[in-house]
């Protein structure tokens, strides 16, 4: 009975306003997969590409780890800012020496800021609806 060979994996997961993302890593060859789709297909545009892959430029693994995400909820944007922190998390998880430069470069912390909820009796989070005098 033969026995596979084991790939280790790890996990990191990534927030950023409704978008949640979570990520797989493994050793491997640079392939990128983003909800079964390559990264380029997923994120249209270069600026979220490099967003998201970010983390793995700081440290000059690119090309020598494979990254499956699963990401849902939110917009592009959100999705590729979750995916970031995510992977900067599975990064320092294979390789807790990664954490100096992974922070240095601001990858490892949450960008808290969400959407404001609207208040009654406005039009909008902070906007008044027009004051009148007479």
């Amino acid at each position: 009975m033969a026995i596979a060979n084991k790939v280790e994996t790890f996990l990191g997961t990534g927030r950023r306003k409704e978008a949640v993302a979570r990520v797989r890593l493994s050793v491997g060859t640079g392939k990128f997969t983003v909800n079964e789709r390559e990264l380029e297909n997923y994120f249209m545009t270069e600026l979220l590409a490099q967003t998201a892959t970010a983390p793995l430029t700081v440290v000059d693994m690119r090309e020598t780890v494979d990254v499956i995400v699963t990401t849902l909820g939110g917009g592009y944007n959100g999705q590729a800012d979750a995916v970031a922190l995510g992977i900067a998390r599975a990064l320092e998880k294979m390789n807790p020496t990664l954490r100096g430069g992974l922070k240095k470069a601001g990858h490892l912390s949450r960008d808290g800021r969400v959407k404001e909820r609207k208040k009654t009796g406005q039009p909008g989070a902070r906007r008044k609806f027009q004051f009148s005098k007479r």
